[in-house]
């Protein structure tokens, strides 16, 4: 996998900064194996940067650079409702940065193996970013794959600061990751070249389902296990779509892969760091088109999808079936390459809107049970601990509680290229079927929505989903409609930027 390395210019960034990150091996595991490191300075990717004078509105230049996140050991994981320290690494979490320019003018995309993004961390960066490299904090699209197998973040609520996000290796670890977040743009930014765009899609429908069903007592029931008999059938859709873009040089030279897919990415627990199942993609890609090409997965709208067939009897779970999910992605992708179309060059357009989302109602009474099961979440023994809905009921109304009735306030991003592809982010665990809307109201050919981006909210079921009810509608921090809301929003950017 593409390690970083220095770059050159713009000497004066550096003193500039807020804080210096120092230098870090970078290397990549795989199991009982581990590569020769390489060293690389905040300060070096800094000196020397070049800018680079805007090219003519027929070209485009982009560049890619990843850059290692891996959490120490000891530091807190994020896939739990209790205290788990990571005691290992299975395989090493990256930020991955894709910078396209054209017309003059610049977008940034970068993928974090993390659970999530946070709102401060999205908008230090940018700013950060926007001083090193002159791209615009407004068009610069930070998100998450999801892994559970990564480090708690600072900022993302309740739950996870009873975990100890706020403090020890958490901290430390959120303190650098900013500025590692800002290398990898930075040596994006200093590889950009002339470069060749193309996109297709392709569909995939195997390794994805919905994760709420029908059943027989007339509820919907949220992950009900493997063979239940009191199944009836699912409780909604998935979206197959595998919307990949590649970037090449004028020579053929690879240069990224863009992949997008809709599905939880909880393969596989236990305590060690992992990827999860774009590690394996990015392997088996690379094994296709070469060492220096970085692949970037950014996950589609799967706030109900997960990967477990409950028709089918074998576990899924572990490395194992996280290879197995990354390799059958991977051979998708490669069947969509003969197919992939190029994409004419034209104008970088970015627009954002902020969306006030409504808190769902309180009733009097429910901060202080709430606070009573966090409690004994957090001391409880395996006799007295909470149930796990009401677990996710309780750390909800905290942080419900703590906004004091001001609505959520949350980004919606639109980045095209031309008049043929864009890119939506939203923020938060977003149902299929919202997603699913956006792209078939979007005028451009090809567009791409990202979940978990620019910060996240938790959960955003869709409409019909909250007169179900269950797991992710008790855990969702906005009231019924918000996603509605989120993607009027989505679509309504679409359009103003589409055919400009």
């Amino acid at each position: 996998m593409r390690l970083t390395e220095p770059v050159t210019g713009f000497e004066s960034v550096a003193a500039r900064l807020p804080y210096k990150c120092s230098d870090e091996a970078m290397s990549y595991h795989r199991p009982n194996t581990q590569v020769k490191s390489m060293r690389s300075s905040f300060v070096l990717v800094l000196i020397g940067l070049n800018l680079n004078s805007p090219v003519g509105a027929a070209d485009v230049r982009v560049g890619a650079a990843t850059v290692l996140i891996t959490p120490d050991a000891g530091t807190p994981m994020a896939g739990y409702y209790f205290a788990r320290a990571s005691e290992g690494v299975h395989d090493d979490l990256f930020a991955k940065a894709i910078v396209i320019e054209s017309d003059g003018k610049k977008a940034a995309f970068v993928a974090l193996d993390l659970i999530s993004t946070t709102r401060d961390l999205v908008t230090e960066v940018r700013r950060l970013a926007e001083l090193a490299t002159g791209i615009p904090g407004d068009s610069i699209m930070i998100s998450a794959t999801h892994a559970h197998t990564g480090p708690v973040l600072a900022g993302r609520g309740a739950r996870d600061s009873s975990l100890g996000s706020d403090e020890g290796p958490s901290r430390k670890f959120r303190d650098e990751l900013s500025p590692k977040i800002v290398r990898a743009i930075i040596n994006a930014n200093g590889r950009l070249s002339p470069a060749k765009t193309s996109a297709g899609h392709g569909q995939e429908g195997s390794i994805a389902f919905n994760r709420r069903f029908h059943m027989k007592d007339g509820t919907v029931g949220w992950n009900p296990g493997k063979r239940n008999p009191n199944i009836i059938k699912p409780a909604g859709v998935i979206d197959p779509d595998v919307p990949v873009i590649y970037f090449e040089s004028k020579e053929g030279r690879p240069i990224a892969t863009y992949v997008n897919y809709a599905v939880h990415l909880d393969n596989v627990g236990g305590a060690k760091i992992s990827a999860d199942m774009p590690a394996i993609l990015a392997q088996s890609l690379l094994l296709f088109k070469g060492p220096e090409m970085v692949t970037l997965f950014s996950a589609g709208c799967c706030g109900d999808i997960n990967h477990i067939d409950v028709s089918w009897a074998e576990p899924q779970k572990g490395f194992e079936n996280a290879s197995r999910m990354g390799v059958i992605l991977a051979g998708e992708v490669l069947r969509t390459w003969p197919k992939l179309a190029t994409i004419e060059p034209g104008p970088i357009q970015a627009k954002t809107v902020m969306v006030p989302l409504d808190l769902p109602e309180l009733k009097p009474g429910d901060v202080e049970k709430a606070r009573g099961i966090a409690s004994r979440h957090q001391s409880a023994t395996k006799t007295d601990a909470p149930t796990f809905l009401e677990t996710v009921w309780a750390y909800k109304v905290l942080d419900v509680s703590a906004r004091e009735g001001k609505p959520n306030e949350v980004e919606v991003q639109v980045i095209a290229l031309g008049n043929e592809l864009a890119w939506v982010s939203l923020p938060g665990e977003i149902f299929v079927e919202l997603g699913l809307r956006i792209k078939q109201d979007s005028p451009f050919r090809h567009t791409v929505v990202v979940e978990l981006a620019n910060g996240s909210l938790g959960y955003i079921p869709s409409r019909r989903a909250y007169q179900q009810g269950n797991y992710e509608v008790v855990s969702a921090r906005c009231a019924e409609g918000s996603g509605e809301k989120l993607t009027d929003a989505a679509v309504r950017l679409l359009k103003e930027l589409h055919g400009r």
